[in-house]
């Protein structure tokens, strides 16, 4: 391992690390533009300027070009190392429309913080400036091309990481331009991560845009709940509103980025229809009027048809926390079965699939990026897990073979940007013990188990793609507490009511059956059908684990406080004017502590964590640490 110095402290770093890296390495910031650790280095900014004083390098250097070596003496802080840095940024400036009071980039632009760092504070050209046209990027994605610096991030980011090929750098001649040909949205399910990796304000997130200052947001580190991946992101909110999500590093999910789906759906959380308020019979309540009805009409049901008549559902999309407390409330009750997933065949392969999994072959996605053989059966990933996706391309980027797997395996142009593959018809076909870290990734939505047995019987790493950000947990749960899919307690008619917990049932299964009550932040058909309606928090409003594919358990925090936003305080949904200390819709609750209400109304114990016993472990964890690993050797 290369020794080095770097403004007099020794510092000791892994083969192949630049010195920008190593200074960061302790602590000693470098600005920079072009570099970035997802992308590497292209020595296009010329801002991280450093004198080398001793070694096998000597005078001014980019840093992020330069591989550290031993003997070398680096000096960040030299008069002709500062003058170089401080000359590029004004440079930059030249052209620079100056707008950042009315830049959504404003208080986390690179550009404006390394100027500031740099100490300018008057602009000395007085010059006509270099102007663009913007494009229309689409309804996710502003373009405003007067305030680009060519770091290059965006157009390498887009077309070699991302694999996407309408987007791009065009030049003529002393000009460059980053866009498209023509106006029109980006085709690459990650062109959001453009508004984070652009250093300036070049890209911001149009379904927030002139919203909020970064200083305005409440934020905190959270789990995206739209596949099973728990990839890490950073929602932030204003007055009750979500107002954007941005990714956040986790180098053993999603490292830097996510996808379009995790960053663009924010319509369902602030929706002005949603449940937002307790019914009962259709008749709005408080929430603890509709509890105390829902208690006594569970009662009056119990001795009418008996226990074993009662099914509690769960959910993969609900908490960790919320499907522990449904096995709490089946076992109180001595319900006939607690149900965690809709239908048999996804229950069975599920349950299958996780069972399967343990520390030795289950992979993370920093698994698959590192992969050189991959093989992708029974699934669609970019529809069921983009970001698995991109962690295949990367896989292929350098070098890995990638198969094919089976006809639910589509080739088709959108895949073909992000990785080529190999079309078999068995894994048979795949020469998986030719490979040094080969890799089987499968899912469990189209075939049987018997594509599952076969990737598991294989001894190389497995990915499973399941269906909710929870569903390992709920397997494990299905497993613990002996629980049926909901669709087999329907078939043996043993079912007559059920209390659904954020549960997607098909309307077809309740057919004859008695929703006694429902919780929910989203309409479904549950709770359509509910006699009591309880609303429930989103991800967002409450603090929570979930359990993603690999089976590894993430915290995510309250982002903001439940209530109606402001934004939909229009005549129609504007509440009584009258004063109050909670905010209109305020009054919800997460899941878990739902069920923990109704069960201490029916004479059990105040819960007030639902983590403990096997899930014990889980209480101290930290939602900005890289999570836990729930497998165990087998």
């Amino acid at each position: 391992m290369p020794r080095l110095i770097i403004d007099d402290i020794p510092v000791e770093v892994p083969e192949g690390t630049n010195v920008l890296e190593a200074a960061r390495s302790l602590g000693i910031t470098i600005p920079h533009f072009c570099w970035h650790p997802a992308l590497g280095k292209a020595g296009a900014c010329r801002v991280c300027a450093v004198k080398m004083l001793d070694g096998p390098v000597k005078g001014l250097q980019m840093s992020c070009m330069l591989t550290a070596q031993n003997g070398m003496v680096v000096s960040t802080t030299d008069d002709e190392a500062v003058a170089m840095r401080r000359s590029v940024i004004e440079w930059l400036m030249i052209n620079h429309p100056h707008d950042c009071p009315v830049c959504d980039e404003g208080g986390e632009c690179q550009l404006q913080d390394y100027t500031i760092a740099g100490g300018h504070g008057i602009r000395r050209y007085d010059g006509l400036k270099r102007t663009h046209v913007n494009q229309d990027l689409g309804e996710q994605v502003a373009h405003e091309m007067n305030r680009c610096i060519q770091c290059y991030r965006c157009a390498r980011f887009y077309q070699e990481y991302a694999g996407g090929t309408d987007f791009g750098v065009t030049g003529h001649a002393a000009g460059v331009y980053f866009g498209r040909l023509q106006n029109g949205r980006l085709e690459s399910p990650f062109s959001g991560n453009l508004v984070d990796i652009c250093p300036t304000g070049v890209f911001t997130d149009k379904t927030a845009r002139f919203r909020a200052r970064y200083w305005d947001y409440e934020m905190a580190p959270s789990v995206c709940p739209h596949c099973s991946l728990g990839c890490n992101t950073i929602p932030m909110a204003r007055y009750r509103e979500l107002l954007k999500v941005t990714a956040r590093r986790n180098d053993a999910v999603n490292g830097w980025f996510i996808c379009d789906r995790g960053r663009f759906s924010n319509s369902t959380v602030n929706a002005t229809d949603r449940p937002r308020q307790a019914m009962v019979d259709g008749q709005p309540f408080s929430m603890d009027d509709a509890l105390d009805g829902l208690v006594e009409r569970l009662s009056e049901f119990l001795e009418l048809h008996g226990p074993g008549s009662l099914a509690i559902v769960g959910s993969p999309r609900m908490s960790h926390e919320g499907n522990i407390m449904a096995a709490r409330l089946a076992e109180m009750l001595g319900a006939g079965t607690v149900s965690y997933f809709g239908d048999v065949v996804h229950a069975e392969r599920t349950i299958e699939a996780v069972s399967l999994l343990h520390a030795g072959n289950s992979a993370s996605q920093e698994d698959v990026r590192h992969a050189d053989l991959i093989a992708v059966m029974d699934c669609d990933l970019q529809d069921e897990a983009p970001m698995m996706a991109l962690a295949v391309r990367q896989a292929w980027r350098d070098g890995a073979q990638v198969f094919s797997v089976g006809s639910e395996c589509p080739i088709n142009s959108a895949q073909q940007q992000l990785f080529d593959s190999t079309a078999v018809s068995s894994l048979s076909d795949v020469p998986l013990a030719s490979a040094v870290r080969p890799l089987i990734i499968c899912g469990t939505r189209h075939k049987g188990l018997e594509q599952i047995r076969a990737a598991a019987a294989s001894s190389v790493r497995l990915a499973f793609i399941l269906e909710g950000p929870n569903t390992w947990g709920c397997a494990q749960l299905a497993f613990e507490h002996e629980a049926q899919p909901f669709s087999q307690t329907v078939a043996d008619k043993r079912v007559k009511g059920i209390i659904s917990l954020e549960a997607d049932l098909p309307a077809e299964m309740l057919d004859g059956i008695r929703v006694l009550g429902a919780a929910d932040w989203r309409q479904t058909g549950p709770l359509a059908r509910a006699e009591v309606v309880l609303p429930t928090c989103a991800w967002v409003e409450q603090d929570g684990t979930f359990i993603n594919h690999e089976g590894r358990a993430q915290r995510f925090k309250q982002v903001m406080r439940p209530g109606l936003p402001i934004k939909g305080l229009n005549r129609e949904h504007h509440p009584p004017r009258m004063h109050r200390h909670d905010a209109p819709g305020g009054d919800i609750l997460p899941a878990w502590q739902i069920v923990a209400e109704l069960i201490k109304r029916l004479g059990g114990e105040q819960i007030n964590n639902p983590l403990d016993a096997i899930w014990a472990e889980l209480q101290g964890l930290s939602a900005e640490g890289p999570g836990v690993l729930l497998n165990r050797e087998k």
